[in-house]
């Protein structure tokens, strides 16, 4: 999508991490929303059964950005991640340890029923933190992020568009999956991807293509850079 986004007015502003962290292509942070490590040392606490699918997630610019305990590496739904960031994670025994300064993230990430079953019990917990799920069920794999209270997607989109002067009827968000909702809730043009969840589906927003089919820079090419200001899918 890079080539249909470069001509448009305002510059890249990167939200990643589900919003903990915001900075532009140059690498220049606007916003940093951490979570206190005393926090995530609870949280690792509460879910040591879990201690083989998480791991901790820092805003670092070199190594130890990631940091595990325990995990497998040769996971399907890990392998290709470690392939292409193995220089930037690093072990922990115990993940606690690592807990020198404040992380972006407590993440876990495994089987779908699984994740399933532990973010209901941290949703349940939750107050001092945010939870998105991520899930793609066609690969058995899904992503919990656990982030500070404020550090949510949405959020992110809303603080950036009211820095930039930017109306929220004037946002358009693409999403396809449940860590999404928040920020398609707050856009005046919540687009969905083809290859979303259901549960984005069903709520009757306008529609692109999919990932192998360029559904975001078709959705940039009508909606942002035409005239079509209509909507429809």
């Amino acid at each position: 999508a890079r080539p249909i986004a470069d001509p448009l007015p305002s510059s890249l502003t990167l939200i990643v991490s589900n919003g903990a962290v915001e900075r532009g292509m140059d690498g220049l942070r606007f916003a940093q929303r951490l979570l206190d490590r005393d926090i995530a040392r609870t949280v690792l606490d509460s879910t040591r059964p879990f201690r083989h699918a998480a791991a901790l997630v820092f805003d670092r610019d070199a190594d130890r950005q990631v940091m595990f305990e325990t995990m497998d590496w040769e996971h399907p739904g890990r392998k290709a991640y470690w392939a292409r960031n193995q220089s930037l994670i690093a072990q922990s025994v115990p993940l606690e340890d690592a807990l020198v300064e404040d992380p972006i993230q407590v993440m876990f990430n495994g089987g779908v029923e699984a994740m399933r079953a532990l973010v209901e019990g941290l949703r349940a917990a939750s107050g001092a933190f945010a939870v998105s799920l991520t899930e793609y069920v066609h690969r058995d794999f899904s992503l919990i992020d656990v982030t500070a209270p404020g550090a949510t997607k949405g959020r992110a989109l809303a603080w950036r568009a009211a820095q930039l002067g930017i109306a929220r009827d004037e946002v358009m968000a693409v999403g396809d999956n449940f860590n999404d909702l928040e920020m398609l809730e707050f856009a005046g043009l919540p687009v969905v991807m083809g290859n979303s969840v259901p549960g984005l589906l069903e709520r009757g927003w306008a529609t692109t293509g999919d990932n192998e089919h360029a559904g975001l820079a078709d959705a940039i090419r009508k909606y942002a850079l035409s005239a079509d200001t209509s909507h429809s899918s």
